[in-house]
């Protein structure tokens, strides 16, 4: 009943853990298995049937990672996901989606995914930075010279937009 072995079996980020629920009485271990589950990032579930008559199981191996531990993933890391409407001021919040909807339009006629436009932490980041010119926005990390020569004349206009819109500050 419930996992077996107290250490986890670690092979670079990845860590496993093993657990087997019992057909009857099966009601601790599961709990035991959902507790174990909520407090991880679950890469996968392989799930097997034994079955023995009265004692017959379902025997799993859970492949996680620890919340908060880096893990690599098949192109860069994993990174936890921001909420931007939290993490921006209102009005801020607002430029950035309007940012966000030009990029869908961009991404959209080019047949891209919206990251190879530019992605959510750079937006943030013209927002945050009150990016005025090419050269500021080169300067944001991951934001090449390739980028800011196709796609900087739209988004800057509507930068600049947002600034004629909320007028000098005093």
């Amino acid at each position: 009943m419930g996992y077996r072995g107290e250490a986890p079996v670690r092979e670079k980020n990845m860590q496993y853990q093993f657990f087997t629920i019992p057909v009857f009485n099966f009601i601790d271990a599961q709990e035991e298995l959902n507790r174990f589950l909520r407090g991880r990032r679950i890469i996968s579930v392989q799930k097997e049937f034994v079955s023995r008559a009265e004692s017959s199981f379902w025997a799993l191996a859970v492949e996680y990672i620890e919340h908060g531990e880096p893990a690599a993933q098949t192109q860069g890391r994993l990174k936890a996901k921001v909420d931007y409407r939290e993490v921006l001021p209102e009005k801020d919040f607002a430029l950035y989606s309007r940012l966000r909807e030009a990029r869908k339009r961009i991404a959209d006629a080019e047949a891209v995914p919206v990251y190879a436009v530019f992605t959510n932490e750079h937006l943030a980041e013209m927002v945050r930075r009150k990016v005025a010119t090419k050269a500021d926005m080169a300067k944001i990390d991951g934001v090449g010279e390739m980028k800011v020569e196709k796609y900087a004349d739209k988004f800057l206009l509507l930068l600049r937009e947002q600034d004629e819109k909320v007028g000098p500050t005093a």
